[in-house]
């Protein structure tokens, strides 16, 4: 597959460029600033350009068979989120292309809790991830309104950490999946095989879907 990754330098974006190419997929390791080309492996192509422009997302997706966005906008600007979204959706509708979303978790509804959700939920998050799950939870709904972009939205779980790839996890859709001792953890190298998983065998489309151990 030719699969076009926004924030690819990011923490989740670098995982998901390194187990694409690990698959022998054709990786466009897409960066604003080229400075942070020196993070990615070598056998990326990697291209500068703006998420938030329509222009540039259009561009570096036509021909591409998937779009994965993995874009955090840096702490202090995270309203951008949604709308940086909208251009990626916009983006993708003129190339026709798939976009694989990822989320947050903020819209996820807690188990056995009815329509509590983890933003909405007292005292669930600390007070200096709330700008960021806000924004997230404005990015889905950005999302569930598109009526014209090939969208699937994957939501982590509580815990989306740095650690070692199982290969393995399991999926829900709009509850946040926890273990058997209450705990929704994943490590970012198993998200990135989520990810690619659904690249390569879609079963979510114009839906959210999630993933922990």
């Amino acid at each position: 597959m030719k699969i076009t990754i926004f924030g690819a330098a990011g923490a989740v974006g670098s995982r998901v460029v390194s187990e694409a190419l690990s698959r022998g997929h054709e990786v466009k390791a897409v960066m604003r600033d080229p400075a942070q080309f020196n993070k990615l492996p070598a056998a990326a192509i990697l291209c500068s350009g703006d998420a938030s422009s329509v222009k540039d997302v259009a561009r570096l997706s036509a021909g591409q068979d998937l779009v994965i966005t993995a874009i955090r906008p840096p702490t202090g600007h995270e309203t951008q989120l949604a709308s940086i979204t909208q251009s990626i959706l916009r983006g993708v509708a003129q190339s026709a292309v798939r976009v694989l979303v990822v989320g947050g978790a903020a819209s996820l509804r807690l188990p056995d809790q009815g329509e509590t959700t983890v933003l909405s939920a007292p005292n669930f998050l600390p007070a200096a991830v709330m700008p960021i799950a806000r924004a997230c939870f404005a990015q889905h709904e950005m999302c569930t309104a598109d009526q014209q972009a090939d969208w699937a939205y994957l939501s982590p779980p509580a815990m989306l950490v740095p650690g070692t790839r199982t290969g393995s996890y399991r999926l829900g859709f709009d509850e946040l999946v926890v273990d058997q001792h209450g705990n929704s953890k994943i490590s970012m190298e198993d998200f990135a095989v989520v990810l690619i998983d659904e690249a390569e065998q879609p079963k979510h489309r114009r839906t959210r879907f999630t993933a922990a151990y």
